[in-house]
């Protein structure tokens, strides 16, 4: 093979398409890679890791708050936000350097440029200079990912309208926010910015905050936003805002009446819209749906040799699931015969508020929804001895079981590094564990993870500690 023909060619540079890459390499698969902007995609650079590291500054700020409950006494404690911001994208920068260098050892070949389809086989690549060339390959996955979507009468400014960009980088702390969508970006956001000690005001046209999640822990969080001093209001929708040297005006159309909210800065956190345009797709005849690259259980499209994972393939648009795709579908491309196609049911959702969210599986609404008979377990963090002991009881686990056959169907954990544990379920429902068999499991005492137990037992009608 010349250097511009490959066996598999990976369009963008994020976790499910350097991942890809790796996994091609590893199975002997003389791979590419083309990246037109930054190595470990928004993830990276602009996503996950950045504002995990400015959600550890946060969590600090709130030990701080309740240093007295363990006996410290603390002065005036100096914040410089700009420290926070340059520790973030140090953060970043080391695990971006990290991917090439793995590229490198797997010796995959880079493009820094644009890709394009000039057939189904053949990309004309332009790089930063406006030099093209072109590279072959018969298989070719798109992971192009996805950006944030705007409201057209809300156009981010990038000083007083924020994306989740300039949200990563403030240059100071904003005394005042409101903050546009309610869904994981949005809530984590406003938590992140209420914990550093700005004013926060979260809208979401939806019901409840965190759409996609169980009502009931919906609700609870959205309780907990407001004790801590949050202002949250659903059902609600900013209609029009107008701006001044000092303040945006929000004007919010509620069920009560239409609200004026006077805030510094407004991000708009409403989701994302996926990047496939500019890439040929239209002229090979690739099918969408929604907006998205519409692709199969094995990330295939309707073209064959052509396919497409993570953001750009459709929800849920989560890093791990895109990791999770790559891999299957490279090993489905090199015939590997163990290769188990994509269920959805088992990814996991981790959103990093105060308290944290994560879950897997079935709601309850869901549940019920689809005739099944279950029962329900629940056990407060409040009986949990080191949650009293972290002086962080805030929170429940739930969890949901099949009446019929004792199958895990959904789990949903609210508080102190719940994130941590949903792994747990994943593995558990992924064996296709029943209650039974988590009942017998013994958990050590004492850790956060007893309550995964005692919700199981709840649901079996045995709980001990509640």
């Amino acid at each position: 093979m010349s250097d511009t023909q490959f066996d598999l060619v990976v369009i963008g540079a994020g976790p499910g398409g350097y991942v890809a890459a790796i996994r091609a390499a590893q199975l002997g698969l003389k791979t590419a890679i083309v990246e037109k902007q930054h190595l470990g995609g928004v993830c990276l650079n602009w996503g996950c890791i950045p504002t995990k590291a400015l959600l550890s500054g946060a969590a600090l700020a709130q030990q701080f708050k309740h240093a007295e409950q363990f006996g410290f006494t603390l002065n005036a404690v100096d914040f410089d936000i700009q420290k926070l911001v340059h520790h973030s994208r140090q953060v970043s920068e080391q695990l971006v350097q990290g991917i090439g260098q793995l590229l490198k050892k797997n010796q995959i070949t880079v493009f820094n440029a644009a890709a394009q389809f000039i057939a189904k086989e053949r990309l004309e690549l332009t790089d930063t200079n406006g030099q093209k060339q072109q590279i072959s390959a018969p298989h070719i996955i798109v992971a192009t990912g996805a950006r944030a979507a705007n409201l057209p009468h809300i156009p981010v400014d990038g000083h007083q309208v924020w994306s989740y960009k300039e949200a990563l980088v403030p240059e100071q702390l904003p005394k005042s926010l409101l903050v546009i969508g309610s869904g994981a970006i949005g809530s984590e956001f406003a938590s992140l910015y209420h914990d550093l000690g700005c004013q926060v005001t979260l809208v979401d046209i939806a019901k409840q905050i965190l759409p996609s999640e169980d009502i009931e822990v919906a609700k609870y969080v959205q309780k907990q936003f407001e004790q801590q001093g949050m202002r949250v209001l659903t059902e609600a929708t900013v209609e029009k805002i107008e701006t001044d040297q000092a303040q945006v005006h929000c004007h919010i159309e509620t069920v009560t009446g239409v609200q004026i909210i006077s805030v510094e800065k407004v991000l708009s956190a409403i989701g994302v819209k996926p990047n496939a345009e500019n890439l040929g797709l239209e002229a090979l005849g690739i099918e969408f749906e929604n907006g998205f690259i519409k692709v199969d259980s094995w990330c295939k499209t309707n073209v064959v040799g052509v396919y497409a994972i993570g953001d750009v393939a459709g929800a849920p648009c989560l890093a791990h699931k895109a990791s999770h795709e790559a891999i299957l579908c490279v090993e489905k491309i090199a015939g590997l015969s163990h290769v188990h196609a994509l269920d959805r049911t088992q990814i996991p959702g981790c959103i990093f508020t105060h308290p944290q969210v994560a879950s897997i599986g079935l709601t309850e609404q869901k549940a019920k929804a689809a005739g099944l008979n279950i029962n329900v377990g629940k056990f407060p963090l409040q009986a949990n001895g080191k949650a009293l002991a972290l002086g962080d009881s805030a929170g429940f686990v739930k969890t949901i079981f099949s009446q019929e056959t004792g199958e895990l169907l959904g789990a949903h954990m609210v508080g102190h590094e719940v994130t941590e544990h949903i792994q747990g379920f994943a593995i558990a429902k992924y064996l296709e564990a029943t209650d039974e068999s988590l009942a017998q499991v013994i958990f050590p005492h004492p850790t956060l993870s007893e309550a995964m137990h005692e919700s199981v037992l709840s649901a079996m009608q045995r709980a001990i500690h509640i």
